[in-house]
């Protein structure tokens, strides 16, 4: 399990997530009790109790009391009716007078689990470029951005490429978004998370999850978007 240097009830959180991902546990359904997580992983109870606290604090698990604890259904919403179309966050800042700056950008060639590669309509295990980013105000942080798009050979790993507007950055490639779906929560933030953002355990940040497509279904992004509570505003015209 993981990386010795990692707390154990990490590991065994990221074991069970990766349960959830490869849909070895599947949404809706119930998973195995306290005592058969300690035998499955070999660990005390205490520890699997932090590890699924971690996971309900992230949403992927949902306590049922008294009948056991459960792999949380997803939240897309297939109904046009129910998302509108939004700007990027450059261009939000722009328009509410808010000078931002990007603190720090990563960007990762990985492989896409179940869950991703559903995301992104491609294979399971087909390469993909994760793009992870701070943007914040006066060096102090706002929001932390994960983005996931299929990797191709005309996309940048430069850092520098990211800093600014993605979806400009994309428009530069003649890649236009037409789709935009989007799901809006209030999350607790986990403890990578926090240490990100630089806030507390307890502090609560709006979480935006976003899924866009150009017109002929050639490129797809997933991004998750965890803007701190008291930092952010979020706007919508429902204006026809």
């Amino acid at each position: 399990m993981g990386t010795e240097n990692q707390p154990l009830y990490v590991q065994v959180a990221d074991e069970m997530r990766n349960n959830i991902r490869i849909e070895k546990w599947q949404e809706g359904h119930k998973i195995p009790t306290e005592f058969e997580l300690c035998d499955i992983f070999h660990v005390s109870r205490i520890t699997i109790r932090k590890a699924i606290e971690e996971l309900v604090r992230e949403k992927l698990l949902v306590r049922k009391k008294p009948v056991g604890t459960f792999v949380a259904e997803r939240k897309l919403v297939d109904d046009k009716q129910n998302y509108t179309i939004v700007k990027s966050f450059t261009n939000e800042m722009k328009e509410l007078g808010i000078k931002f700056e990007t603190l720090k950008v990563n960007v990762i060639v990985s492989h896409a689990d179940h869950t991703i590669a559903n995301f992104l309509n491609i294979t399971p295990g087909e390469k993909v470029i994760i793009l992870k980013r701070l943007r914040g105000n006066k060096g102090k942080p706002i929001g932390y951005f994960i983005t996931y798009f299929k990797h191709e050979e005309h996309f940048s790993l430069n850092t520098n490429d990211y800093k600014y507007s993605f979806y400009d950055y994309l428009n530069s490639l003649d890649i236009h978004i037409t789709s935009n779906q989007e799901v809006v929560e209030s999350v607790l933030p986990t403890k990578e998370i926090a240490t990100i953002l630089k806030v507390s355990n307890g502090t609560p940040l709006l979480k935006r999850c976003r899924f866009t497509s150009d017109a002929y279904k050639n490129f797809y992004e997933y991004t998750e978007c965890y803007y701190i509570g008291n930092e952010y505003k979020y706007f919508i015209d429902f204006t026809r």
